[in-house]
Parts: C-alpha cells; sequence; structure tokens
C-alpha cells in the first residue's frame, strides 16, 4: 500500500470527525434516545466530515455489522466501479441512524462478530479493494486471477525452491513442463481443497450456473 501510494497509483486520507465538531469538548457521542448501555455517534460532525470531501463520485460506505458480508466479488466490484470511496468507521454502539440513511451508500460487515470500531474492517477492505486497482500489484490481472475466490473456489497448493524439504517433496507434475497437465493439476487440487474445507463455495458457484464437479 505504502508503494502504491507513492507510485500516485491509489491516495490515502483520513479524516477525523472530532475536527468538525462545534462545542469545546469536541464532542461525536451522545447517549441514547430511549435509554440504552454505550454511546452513539452523533450526525453534525459525521455529515460535516463526510461532505467536506464527498463529490458526486464518491462512494460512501459504513462498516457495521448489519452490513452485507465482504467478499472477493464486493472487492472486484469497489475496484472497477467506484474510484473515491469514503469510509465511515462507527464506534460504540454504531452511528445515528440519519448517518446511515442519508450519507451512506453501503453498509459493509468483514464478519458475523463485533470489534471496538470500524477502523480494523475498513482497513480490511481498503486492502482488499486497492490491491486489486490497475497497477498495485505490479503484475496486472495475472497477479490476482489465480488467488483464492477470484474463480469462486480457494486456490491450489503452491511450492518453491527447494524440491524437498525435510522429507515432503514437491508434485512431481509441476516439474513436468506440461502446461496443460500443470493446469488441470492445480484445478484439481483447488477443487478438492474446497471440497474440503469450503464446500459452501461450490454450492455458490452451482447457483451461478457454474460446474465444478
Amino acid at each position: 500500500m505504502k508503494r502504491a501510494a507513492a507510485s500516485g497509483l491509489v491516495e490515502f486520507r483520513t479524516i477525523n470527525p472530532r475536527d468538525f465538531t462545534t462545542d469545546k469538548h469536541n464532542t461525536t457521542d451522545d447517549r441514547p434516545f430511549g435509554g440504552g448501555p454505550g454511546m452513539v455517534m452523533k450526525p453534525e460532525p459525521m455529515f460535516a466530515a463526510v461532505e467536506s470531501v464527498r463529490t458526486p463520485q464518491s462512494h460512501v460506505v459504513l462498516m457495521t455489522p448489519s452490513g452485507k458480508t465482504f467478499d472477493q466479488t464486493a472487492a472486484r466490484r469497489l475496484a472497477d466501479e467506484h474510484h473515491h470511496l469514503i469510509f465511515i468507521c462507527g464506534h460504540y454502539e454504531g452511528v445515528d441512524e440519519r448517518i446511515r440513511e442519508a450519507l451512506v451508500d453501503e453498509e459493509i460487515s468483514i464478519g458475523d462478530y463485533v470489534l471496538t470500531n470500524g477502523v480494523l474492517p475498513a482497513t480490511v477492505v481498503i486492502d482488499a479493494v486497492a490491491r486489486l486497482r490497475p497497477g498495485v500489484l505490479g503484475g496486472g490481472e495475472v497477479a490476482t486471477q489465480d488467488e483464492s475466490f477470484s474463480s469462486g473456489i480457494l486456490e491450489y497448493p503452491q511450492y518453491t525452491r527447494p524440491p524437498e524439504f525435510r522429507g515432503m517433496k514437491v508434485p512431481e507434475i509441476l516439474f513436468s513442463g506440461d502446461h496443460a497437465k500443470i493446469a488441470q493439476w492445480r484445478e484439481e487440487q483447488a477443487l478438492k481443497r474446497t471440497a474440503e474445507r469450503r464446500s459452501d463455495l461450490l454450492g455458490r458457484n452451482d447457483e451461478n450456473g457454474e460446474n465444478n464437479a
């Protein structure tokens, strides 16, 4: 990410809602109406913070446990379709509902668990999306096309030197030079690994009309 930013391929900027408060305590949260535990992020500073950088091309994402679960397909969509992403990172019990209703274009969750705030989830999404932008990894489409989830299944096993380590040998097929057979072996291994570890992915592909059998 640092090299990508230095090369001008991506740009990162952090904005602190406290800088957009108007009281002497720089208050960004308050108790929830109706009672209950915790605090809720106030709308005024969040609206001002987002509106200070939002353009007609911006896509505003709220990181929240109630959002749609993030996956590689979503990462690819965000990388291809949106060139200015704004991430709202909730804290405490979440954000005032008016933020969700009037500012947010999309809600994303990285999994069925709760973290202290949305900064870590936003960083995960940013990394997954930025690495799909042209030139970031330096290898174009080749660098990402065979990765896990890019084709709907997990990636095949990878090996490098030495050819034997502590009695564990690299499969002979990878030394054969027969690229067609190597490709077939890799596909078989990918399907086997997916069936063993994430059989649910095979079901999703079947629903999309793809044959993984």
